[in-house]
């Protein structure tokens, strides 16, 4: 399966951050040597039949190699491309942030979960099982994160629509 990862918290080639070469080393060591990386933000292409698996042993390869823990949660590529294809021609994709989560599927039309959005100045606009699509109400703010966070009392980490854009275009299935 083709899939991408995201890692929590990083600025690849930043004091206190992996480096590339220890990310593409700690996928290598999880049976995944073909990973590449794009961007310098810790989003990770990579390919694998359990990518579950390969994820878990990536997160210990990686602290072990560079003393810094990050959490990677990842999709499909596949979800992604969907998510490319049906949110892609926004007229203001900046406003959109794509936002892996470890909880279950967040129904966009809940009661608490408009509210708590709401609360951030933003809106879930699409999910799927272990992801959301949230419009920020500011171009260029970013609260998709927080409140993906307490939605489902998890980690989350985001990418703006025009990084999952421009990663889709590149490495799409």
């Amino acid at each position: 399966m083709h899939c991408v990862a995201f890692m929590r918290n990083v600025n690849q080639g930043q004091r206190g951050h992996p480096s590339t070469a220890d990310i593409l080393a700690g996928f290598a060591d999880a049976g995944c040597p073909d990973a590449r990386t794009f961007q310098s933000n810790g989003t990770v292409v990579f390919d694998s039949d359990r990518p579950a698996e390969v994820v878990a042993t990536a997160e210990e390869a990686i602290a072990a190699r560079s003393g810094h823990a990050r959490e990677i949660l990842w999709t499909s590529m596949h979800s992604a491309t969907e998510v490319v294809h049906k949110h892609g021609a926004t007229p203001e994709p900046r406003r959109f942030e794509f936002t892996l989560h470890r909880g279950a599927v967040i129904d966009s039309h809940d009661a608490d979960a408009t509210a708590v959005a709401a609360e951030h100045r933003c809106a879930i606009v699409d999910a799927g099982r272990g992801w959301a699509l949230v419009r920020n109400d500011v171009p260029g703010e970013g609260h998709a994160t927080p409140v993906l966070e307490r939605l489902t009392g998890k980690r989350a980490t985001s990418r703006g629509l025009p990084t999952l854009i421009r990663l889709v275009t590149r490495f799409g299935a």
